[in-house]
């Protein structure tokens, strides 16, 4: 054995063993060495994105994943981890921008990186089941599979609204407009509707909504996904009128359709608002240049639903007005510019009165607000938004006629059944969910697999001819998708006529090419989408990623996951049986601040602080200059604020066993992890004392003895313990708290470690090798390098196999049973002293050893006792 504890020279040599052997290599329907198939146990992190670098965020995810799938291993399981990227996207494209390199070159030079770094973190993965989005052999079956979903009406096409820069001539994402402009040309950006393609999935709401109920998610994933879908009961129902167009035709045959959940206001409409893109707007504006201009306003800036809800509220009046369907009266309509022409029916009812939003819009504009929904006990005021205006439970109706006195359910029904028999309107169940836009003007992504023929119109791309490749040598500008420039790519030959035309140039959102990984990592060389392997790995049995994916990603991977079954593909319908959403790894902020507010963010490596005598923190400066910094306070590592922590940096300091001790012991799982250098220092201190125990008793350890029957007084003591504190540490791995696994195991290092076998003792050499045997084995999935080096060093490897596989320690009962108790004796309730009784011992036999005993004589002071309490198990009370 080594004299000193060498991370880097173990854990070089701990992996090179793995590699080696391909430890981790997985093989479905594996079976045990009684020739019985193994239960299998598949557990994922969600791939990250080949940015360059890992930071302590995916340290940690993966460490997480790895003790898991190191346990379960151990205990009998056919155990699966795999890697790869998700490597399409526009932070390829920007970078390209950049260096002016192709986003490919980028990014497969990022992959090899930090697969290096995940190499060097000892994972257990198995990496012949690596993916890389994209690659052809993976993208193709994107495309085969919207081809299917073409053909069964999943996938269609239809105009949408997206953001367009004017001086780029392109398309840009939410997150590149900012405060209204291109992110790179400055342009105010225009909505345009264009052609997009669409995957329905709100024809599968109602399932992703009823089958949440089965998995075991976070109620906190469960609840966002729910509002999310938002499945709400309303009535759709039309406000009359008589407006024509050019052609003399009243426009949308004289009907204004609107959606709400609150029919029991609908005597409280005071103004309906329309979409700038609506066709009443559109009429309205022909021969009004003001509302022209404000049309033309709303048209610019983003349109993500977050950017929606938090812009200020502007609107116009048309000077048209449609019918109240109830009472026939006029109701004014206004153009709003938070009404979107793409939600529902591009038109909603006002009633200020009781929509908080409304209410606003009506104080801004001078528009009547009128009360209809009353609550017992509260008071209506024009000029002050309450929230009790939305209480469905004790609102009832007034001011609205025949509708004065119902409840909401009640008014609702009635609202719902006179527009039905007026033709009006009917009782409909509508979702918040829309459909998915996949269609995306960018380069680096899937080619949609389509082909547009002046002759045959839109052909999809025969199975035969994919994957339609995506050429790697382009280097995008920033002014349009390069693909539209690139004629190699876009020019063909129509598959049905054989005439030329050109092939789709769009490419699709990478929330499809993360919304099936998992499920191709386990086939990934069948040259079908999937195979039997799919149906024997997945569901996966254990998913683990960040909270901030609970929405999009979780339930596109839903969705996808659903379609296939409904394909034939596989026999799953989702993807995740259980879901661990791990906490955010947090760190020191420090900054300097110009005259003019800006803030510079300066690396904690950088700072030196100085603490008051209670351990908070008082001051700060550069460690270079003696400068002096504010401090930010304790936030999420990110880049934005410069207080990351390199993990390849902390790995070659003090090794992977360290990086990953810290990361589990630090917190549980699931809670945010404050980054602490002193707890780094301390992780490593406690693998230095487990690598000295093995040192120093290795000739204990090396000449194995079995435990005998029975055992002296503190050799008994010992085991009790490490079979004591093995028990919390089961209990820990089964809810995943790996914080207090690592506690358990530093208590039983410290029993190891205090106790002192005699020199000739075999018994006490049993009961250390034993110890020891457990301890190795309980630390093994946190710290498996040094674990799996002194394995073999201290000899269990000749009797229990390789650690990798060796079976979990068990507790034995037997062990846990007392012979003596410890029971602290009190005079009068104050503690005096201890005594130690049989732990068969009956009251009156401890009542006389505690009168008995050192504190009793001392403390009593020869008084006689007038009651002995004994509380069994724990103490005695002498009362005198």
């Amino acid at each position: 054995m080594l004299n000193q504890y060498a991370a880097q020279d173990i854990e070089s040599s701990v992996q090179g063993q793995w590699k080696a052997t391909d430890a981790y290599k997985a093989e479905a329907f594996a079976k045990n060495a009684q020739g019985q198939e193994k239960p299998k146990y598949y557990c994922v992190s969600m791939l990250p994105y080949p940015s360059g670098k890992l930071h302590m965020g995916h340290v940690r995810n993966y460490t997480i994943n790895d003790v898991m799938i190191r346990q379960k291993r151990m205990k009998g399981y056919n155990t699966l981890m795999p890697m790869g990227w998700d490597a399409f996207g526009m932070p390829a494209e920007n970078a390209a921008m950049a260096n002016g390199k192709p986003p490919a070159a980028w990014t497969y030079s990022n992959i090899a990186y930090m697969k290096k770094q995940m190499e060097s973190m000892g994972l257990a993965i198995d990496w012949s089941k690596e993916v890389a989005t994209c690659k052809p052999d993976y993208y193709k079956w994107n495309q085969w599979l919207f081809l299917k979903m073409l053909d069964k009406g999943i996938v269609y096409k239809k105009t949408g609204t997206v953001n367009w820069d004017p001086i780029d001539q392109t398309v840009l994402a939410n997150e590149q407009v900012i405060d209204g402009r291109g992110w790179r040309s400055g342009a105010v950006v225009e909505k345009r509707d264009i052609p997009m393609y669409y995957m329905a999935i709100t024809s599968y709401a109602d399932a992703l909504l009823d089958d949440l109920k089965d998995l075991q998610w976070p109620e906190r994933v469960k609840l966002m996904q729910e509002n999310w879908i938002g499945k709400s009961t309303g009535v759709r129902f039309a406000f009359p009128h008589s407006i024509a167009g050019e052609d003399g035709v009243p426009v949308q045959d004289g009907k204004l359709y609107v959606f709400t959940t609150r029919a029991d206001t609908i005597m409280g409409v005071t103004f309906a608002a329309v979409a700038a893109e609506h066709p009443l707007a559109t009429l309205a504006a022909a021969n009004n240049p003001k509302l022209q201009a404000f049309i033309a306003e709303c048209k610019a800036g983003g349109v993500a639903e977050a950017d929606m809800a938090t812009m200020e509220k502007k609107g116009m009046p048309t000077g048209l007005s449609v019918k109240h369907p109830i009472t026939g009266a006029d109701v004014p309509v206004w153009v709003g510019n938070y009404v979107l022409m793409s939600y529902g029916d591009g038109a909603v009812m006002g009633v200020p009165a009781h929509d908080e939003r409304d209410f606003a819009f009506a104080l801004k504009y001078g528009i009547q607000i009128k009360q209809v929904i009353d609550v017992k006990g509260q008071a209506f005021d024009a000029t002050a938004w309450a929230d009790w205006y939305g209480d469905k439970e004790h609102g009832v109706c007034v001011n609205s006629g025949e509708l004065n006195g119902k409840g909401h359910s009640d008014a609702v029904n009635w609202v719902a059944d006179f527009m039905a028999a007026k033709g009006l309107g009917e009782k409909r169940i509508q979702f918040r969910l829309r459909d998915w836009g996949i269609s995306r003007q960018r380069y680096w992504g899937t080619p949609i697999p389509i082909i547009y023929c002046d002759t045959c119109g839109d052909v999809p791309v025969p199975e035969q001819d994919l994957p339609v490749v995506l050429p790697e040598d382009l280097v995008p500008d920033g002014s349009g998708n390069p693909l539209a420039k690139s004629a190699a790519f876009y020019q063909c030959t129509c598959p049905k006529c054989g005439k030329p035309a050109r092939r789709e140039t769009d490419t699709m959102d990478t929330f499809v090419d993360s919304s099936w990984y998992f499920t191709r990592y386990v086939c990934n060389d069948a040259d079908t989408m999937t195979d039997a392997r799919a149906d024997y790995w997945m569901p996966m049995d254990q998913y683990i990623g960040g909270i901030e994916h609970a929405i999009l990603h979780l339930l596109y991977s839903r969705f996808w996951t659903k379609v296939m079954n409904d394909l034939g593909l596989v026999k799953f319908r989702e993807p995740a049986t259980a879901l661990l959403t791990q906490g955010m790894v947090l760190n020191d902020t420090y900054y300097t601040e110009e005259a003019n507010g800006k803030k510079t963010w300066i690396n904690p490596d950088d700072v030196e602080v100085s603490f008051d005598d209670r351990g908070r923190p008082v001051s700060a400066q550069l460690k270079a200059s003696g400068t002096p910094v504010h401090i930010g306070g304790v936030e999420k590592m990110s880049k934005s604020k410069n207080n990351g922590i390199d993990p390849q940096a902390l790995i070659d300091q003090y090794g992977a066993d360290t990086a990953r001790l810290f990361t589990m012991f630090a917190a549980p799982p699931e809670q945010s992890l404050e980054w602490s250098s002193s707890g780094v220092e301390g992780a490593h201190r406690f693998l230095k004392r487990l690598f000295h125990l093995g040192a120093n008793f290795e000739a204990v350890f090396t000449a194995q003895t079995a435990l005998p029957d029975s055992l002296g007084k503190a050799a008994q003591n010992t085991r009790r313990e490490v079979h004591d504190i093995l028990k919390q540490a089961n209990f820990d791995y089964e809810r995943n708290q790996y914080n207090t696994v690592v506690s358990a195991g530093m208590k039983m290092l410290n029993t190891l470690d205090a106790f002192a076998p005699q020199a000739n003792n075999d018994d006490d050499k049993a009961v250390l090798v034993e110890g020891m045997g457990i301890l190795l084995r309980v630390l093994y999935p946190i710290v498996p390098h040094l674990t799996c080096h002194l394995w073999q060093a201290l000899g269990y490897a000749g009797a229990l196999g390789e650690l990798l596989d060796a079976p979990w320690p068990e507790v034995d009962a037997q062990a846990l049973v007392r012979s003596e108790l410890t029971l602290m004796v009190q005079i009068n309730g104050k503690l005096r002293g201890s005594i130690e009784v049989p732990a068969e011992a009956d009251k009156t036999s401890i009542e006389t050893a505690a009168l008995a005993s050192e504190a009793a004589q001392k403390f009593m002071d020869g008084k006689p006792a007038k009651k002995v309490i004994v509380v069994p198990g724990k103490l005695v009370n002498i009362v005198v």
